[in-house]
């Protein structure tokens, strides 16, 4: 007689018990993403009731306007949009290059001497930087742009009576500004590039230009792509700087050393909002709004870009 084996059921495994600080840790973390959601939703709710009379408003409602709201805010967003480009123009470059120069290039001691001297420069208050821009750069800049309307005014970006408060010195100063952000997360990227990829590089007989454009460059392209976007959304909400620097006649034009200049919203929300009342706040409002759907859009293709890429390469 054989005795036949009963299957015996596996041994439940114990629920994990969630300790009480974790508990509090994640309800905490929950919290805080759901206000920053209820927030930027209260702030678009808001724009958008009382940027409604102001959109809808004409010249003979609001005394800010001279015909509508759209020829309005054409020329505002154009010079925020125009004097933004012109500093990534001028700061991305730059700040890949010290960026690399920190990660890859100086002595440990004077890279970190440097990099705690570009995260200080973050910390400046934009009117330092608006004084610097009227006090300093613009004196100085303007030998350089009279030389540059003399024997370059066949281009039409600088065809013009020169004028040292012109939009490229508040992009130079919004380039100043931005700097550190780019600078100090393209730092942070480059460290983190895998030491096998570079080592390879080198042992294939690679340069040390040719590793950090072979290994280190394309992976931190997102990086790079992230820092550029949040640069570029300091630089379409920078205010006090460009006010104080910028010298704006309003219209569009694409002449960069001119003294006729477009102005660029925030700029136009403080220098205009103190006088405002009635329908005029509501314009100026509604300038804000599309500040806002702009600084979004941007952040939302930047997104998408990096979003991208990462599916891009881990397809590859």
């Amino acid at each position: 007689m054989t005795a036949t084996a009963t299957p015996t059921a596996a041994p439940a495994k114990a629920a994990a018990t969630q300790r009480p600080g974790d508990r509090w840790f994640s309800g905490a973390a929950l919290s805080a993403g759901t206000m920053i959601l209820v927030t930027l939703a209260a702030v678009a709710v808001f724009l958008v009731i009382q940027s409604i009379p102001g959109m809808t408003a004409t010249g003979d409602d609001a005394t800010i306007l001279k015909t509508d709201f759209w020829e309005y805010v054409g020329p505002l967003a154009f010079g925020t949009v125009w004097a933004a480009a012109l500093a990534l123009l001028i700061a991305i470059p730059l700040s890949i290059a010290v960026a690399l120069f920190i990660s890859h290039y100086a002595p440990r001691r004077l890279a970190q001497g440097l990099g705690y001297i570009v995260d200080l420069l973050a910390a400046v208050p934009s009117v330092v930087f608006g004084i610097w821009g009227i006090a300093v750069l613009a004196p100085a800049a303007l030998p350089i742009y009279t030389w540059m309307t003399q024997h370059l005014n066949w281009i039409p970006l600088f065809d013009g009576n020169p004028s040292g408060r012109n939009i490229l010195t508040a992009a130079i100063v919004l380039a100043v500004m931005v700097l550190p952000i780019i600078t100090a997360i393209c730092r942070e990227i480059f460290l983190q590039t895998p030491t096998l990829h570079e080592e390879a590089a080198l042992a294939l007989g690679a340069t040390r230009w040719e590793m950090i454009r072979m290994a280190v460059l394309p992976f931190a392209r997102g990086g790079i792509v992230s820092a550029s976007m949040l640069g570029l959304g300091r630089a379409l909400g920078e205010t006090m700087a460009v006010a104080m620097v910028l010298s704006a006649s309003g219209g569009i034009t694409w002449r960069l050393l001119t003294a006729q200049n477009p102005n660029t919203i925030p700029a136009n929300i403080a220098q205009t909002f103190p006088e405002a009342y009635g329908l005029n706040i509501n314009v100026l409002i509604a300038t804000g709004l599309i500040l806002f759907v702009v600084t979004f859009a941007v952040n939302a293709v930047a997104r998408w870009i990096v979003n991208r890429r990462k599916e891009f390469s881990g397809a590859n």
